[in-house]
């Protein structure tokens, strides 16, 4: 399994970006899908997930309102829409997918692949 973010950059506070994060493998429907983001000198944090058929999607309380995730099935990609960005969301931001049908999404140790990471970052 291979996991690809895209859509990083530079963006000034209240902006938008959609990151997008494309999948290897034939069993992508079948996968949860999440969002998790690192700033400099902090711990990785959940931001955002679904399930695998899209009909369930979780959030952190810190983006809740302003960051929507979704995903494509039939392009093996996962979205995360984010407006409204504030200076504190730069980070940077790797998606991750679950494979086992486990449930507590929002853990970083539920998650078996993870992708490398792109860059968020919100100037004031």
């Amino acid at each position: 399994v291979q996991l690809q973010a895209s859509g990083g950059g530079l963006v000034q506070t209240g902006g938008s970006l959609r990151l997008s994060c494309a999948a290897s493998g034939r069993a992508f429907s079948r996968w949860s899908m999440g969002w998790f983001r690192q700033a400099p000198g902090k711990e990785r944090e959940f931001v955002a997930a679904i399930s695998w058929s899209g009909g369930s999607t979780y959030y952190a309380d810190s983006v809740k309102g302003r960051f929507n995730i979704s995903r494509d099935n039939a392009k093996n990609t996962v979205y995360l829409q984010m407006s409204g960005l504030k200076p504190e969301d730069t980070a940077v931001y790797y998606c991750a997918a679950e494979i086992g049908g486990r449930h507590n999404l929002n853990y970083r140790r539920t998650y078996n692949y993870w992708g490398q990471g792109t860059q968020v970052t919100v100037s004031s």
